[in-house]
């Protein structure tokens, strides 16, 4: 199994499928996953084969690195389209996230005034008013609802902790609107023989009714990308996808569909 995991605080610059050209930053431990999810599909691996020794990145370690590469692209490039909070985990789940983000902003606009700031985060610390206010802070406050089947959450996204799916959309519609919702859909099943498609009907129109009600700016509706901890997942049809936002579109709300 192929996996991803990320030694620096700042890496990249990648090209995103949803993003563009785009600068991580990781907030987590560099020698492992620290995450509040476990996901069978996440590149990162799964969390118990590589637990970290190391802390989280500190405050000022976050600023000394992103200063120093986004120093380099302005003079010799690319310049990024988007300084994205990715990497080994949940970075909400970092305690310095909320001063780190005011350090981005303030470093972008110094730098990069037009780039963007996404965070990448599953959700489940947003009822924690810091992470809240932070994330109201950032140009695209992307956050995930794979389903709102908790059966569906507890095989596929495995939460570590104790999660309500009804907290969760309560949490998020209490954003007004400020927030991209993202959603992951693919076929196939677990390797213990449980199936977790949900691209049909049976997930995907309580999960439309859902995000009617939280009313994002945007919904991203992607697929498998890369490996998997789990080798018997599929990637979702182009077709299924192009469906999926096709209901977000009929609905009144902007939805993009990455292959």
């Amino acid at each position: 199994m192929s996996t991803i995991i990320y030694l620096a605080p700042i890496f990249g610059p990648v090209h995103s499928r949803r993003l563009g050209v785009s600068l991580g930053i990781n907030l987590l431990p560099g020698d492992g996953k620290f995450c509040t999810f476990d996901c069978i599909y996440c590149e990162c691996g799964y969390n118990k084969d590589f637990r970290p020794k190391q802390k989280v990145q500190t405050r000022e370690a976050v600023r000394e690195a992103l200063e120093k590469r986004l120093a380099e692209m302005k003079e010799n490039g690319p310049f990024p389209d988007v300084l994205t909070f990715a990497g080994n985990g949940e970075p909400t789940a970092n305690p310095y996230f909320p001063e780190i983000i005011e350090d981005t902003l303030a470093l972008r606009d110094k730098y990069f005034p037009n780039a963007k700031v996404s965070v990448l985060s599953n959700a489940t610390l947003i009822h924690n008013p810091k992470v809240f206010a932070a994330l109201n802070k950032v140009d695209n406050n992307i956050l995930k609802l794979d389903t709102v089947d908790m059966d569906y959450i507890r095989t596929v996204d495995r939460p570590t902790g104790h999660y309500e799916v009804e907290n969760i959309i309560e949490g998020l519609k209490a954003f007004k609107g400020n927030l991209i919702i993202q959603t992951i859909f693919m076929k196939g099943t677990t390797e213990d023989g449980k199936d977790v498609d949900n691209t049909s009907d049976k997930y995907v129109l309580p999960w439309l009714e859902v995000v009617k009600q939280i009313n994002p700016r945007q919904v991203m509706i992607y697929t498998i990308d890369r490996e998997t901890p789990d080798q018997k997942l599929k990637k979702a049809t182009k077709e299924e996808l192009d469906r999926i936002a096709r209901l977000v579109e009929e609905a009144g709300i902007k939805a993009s569909a990455s292959y």
